[in-house]
């Protein structure tokens, strides 16, 4: 059987965008990160790896795909976007939201889109 093994992501600055999700998820460098490529994974051991690699791909305005990062509910989701801007993410003005949005799409240092969900929703 199959698993997820890692989520790779492009990125234009690999160190840069490392700190990023290194602050963000509180991962951690599975070996010495290089310039253009680095794993990381939970300290634990535990989840899907992400992976950064350098690329000169411009990043697309609807990727096909995105991580969904969970939070416990609006209060923690609320805190946790607010965090992600202060560690240098930035708000996506995306027209799709439906009206009842339980997701706010943001983007990473290097403009790779992801979304913070409010899981306490029924």
């Amino acid at each position: 059987m199959l698993r997820i093994g890692s989520v790779v992501m492009g990125a234009s600055d690999v160190r840069r965008a490392t700190a990023f999700w290194t602050a963000a998820l509180g991962y951690v460098p599975r070996e010495e990160p290089e310039d253009d490529w680095v794993v990381l994974v939970h300290p634990r051991g535990t989840g899907a790896q992400i992976s950064l690699g350098l690329s000169e791909t411009p990043v697309r305005e609807r990727p096909r795909v995105h991580l969904d990062l969970y939070a416990g509910d609006a209060e923690d989701q609320a805190a946790e976007v607010e965090r992600l801007l202060a560690l240098g993410a930035h708000r996506v003005d995306w027209d799709s939201y439906p009206e009842d949005a339980d997701f706010v799409v943001l983007a990473d240092t290097e403009g790779n889109r992801f979304c913070v969900i409010d899981t306490g929703r029924a």
